[in-house]
């Protein structure tokens, strides 16, 4: 692909619905609106609103970064399903990137990136020669090697239990969703965008017996 292919990041995983535009290494267009519901109503119009502010048509986009969390279990489902739809209906590749990976865009390694879980825990993810695996732990047990570089929405909690040094993320989320997908582009396979949850729901299953179906 072009090295100034257009690609659209988005993301609803938390409260708020976010968009960017990409061309390149050029920021075109983004938004972000804080809100605790109604992502799925706005995702769409946001995206669009993007577009229209770039002078580009949903044609001419090369390929899509969506959000994949974790986060809201709502939210996150939201964007993978509008990302999935995009890409089929538009012909195009969605790249799925999860908060650890947009946090931890552009800034150096090695970095551990740690995103508020609430409850008194925080998702953790270390970036050091490679990724390692994303875990939710409880805030109280986490103790950090004096001096380690942290980033995410979690680190004012994670310096409360040790000194470490706080990088702010170098983009804004959803410009950062889009570069990272953006490096991953080139990956053989490309995985479909699948969400990223780590903590289980909370809800519990119906303990009603689904209606029976009549012959």
């Amino acid at each position: 692909m072009p090295s100034d292919r257009l690609i659209l990041g988005f993301d609803t995983s938390a409260a708020h619905c976010a968009a960017a535009l990409l061309s390149g290494d050029t920021v075109l267009a983004c938004a972000h609106d804080e809100m605790a519901r109604g992502q799925a109503e706005a995702l769409v119009p946001m995206l669009e609103q993007v577009l229209r502010a770039s002078g580009v048509a949903w044609g001419d986009l090369d390929a899509l970064a969506v959000g994949v969390g974790p986060g809201n279990f709502t939210g996150i489902r939201i964007s993978v399903a509008t990302a999935r739809g995009l890409a089929l209906a538009l012909g195009i590749p969605a790249v799925g990137v999860s908060v650890f990976e947009a946090r931890a865009c552009g800034l150096p390694r090695p970095l551990v990136v740690v995103e508020d879980a609430r409850r008194g825990e925080v998702y953790l993810q270390g970036f050091g020669a490679g990724p390692e695996a994303p875990c939710l732990r409880p805030l109280a047990g986490i103790a950090l090697a004096p001096g380690t570089p942290v980033t995410g929405s979690g680190v004012q909690a994670i310096a409360m239990t040790g000194e470490v040094s706080i990088l702010p993320p170098r983009y804004p989320l959803a410009e950062a969703i889009a570069r990272a997908g953006a490096q991953k582009l080139g990956s053989d396979p490309l995985p479909r965008p699948a969400p990223l949850y780590i903590r289980a729901a909370d809800a519990a299953p119906s303990p009603e017996q689904p209606p029976a179906l009549l012959p």
